[in-house]
């Protein structure tokens, strides 16, 4: 069973940056596509970013684009979203989740979740 857990998530400044990390611990992911999300309050699920098991395949909201860049490192079976010129707009929770054999293109289920981490930015 693959559990994923985030961090890095906190209060900063509208401008400010910051790194979520996604930790995946279980079995191996170095077939998973990890997808970041969030949700802010009042609002529905936005998919800000995925990127395929190799890392060759990157996608990106168009919200954050420019912004936020995703990575990951199968070998310490961990995924970053560095985020860059927060907005107040960005203020959510960010979730990170896998799912299996996909490259990050068409509609697929995610099959495993994280538990969120809070992101807010403001003055």
């Amino acid at each position: 069973q693959l559990q994923l857990r985030e961090s890095g998530g906190g209060l900063v400044q509208p401008g400010g940056s910051l790194r979520l990390s996604c930790v995946v611990s279980g079995l191996t992911p170095d077939y998973d596509a990890i997808g970041w999300f969030r949700q802010a309050p009042g609002k529905e699920s936005e998919a800000v970013s995925c990127i395929s098991a190799t890392g060759a395949t990157i996608t990106y909201a168009d919200s954050v684009k420019g912004r936020f860049t995703v990575s990951r490192d199968n070998t310490k079976g961990t995924a970053w979203l560095q985020m860059n010129s927060l907005k107040p707009e960005d203020t959510a929770v960010y979730y990170c989740a896998s799912v299996r054999y996909y490259y990050c293109s068409g509609p697929v289920t995610y099959e495993h979740w994280g538990q969120g981490t809070q992101v807010t930015v403001s003055s």
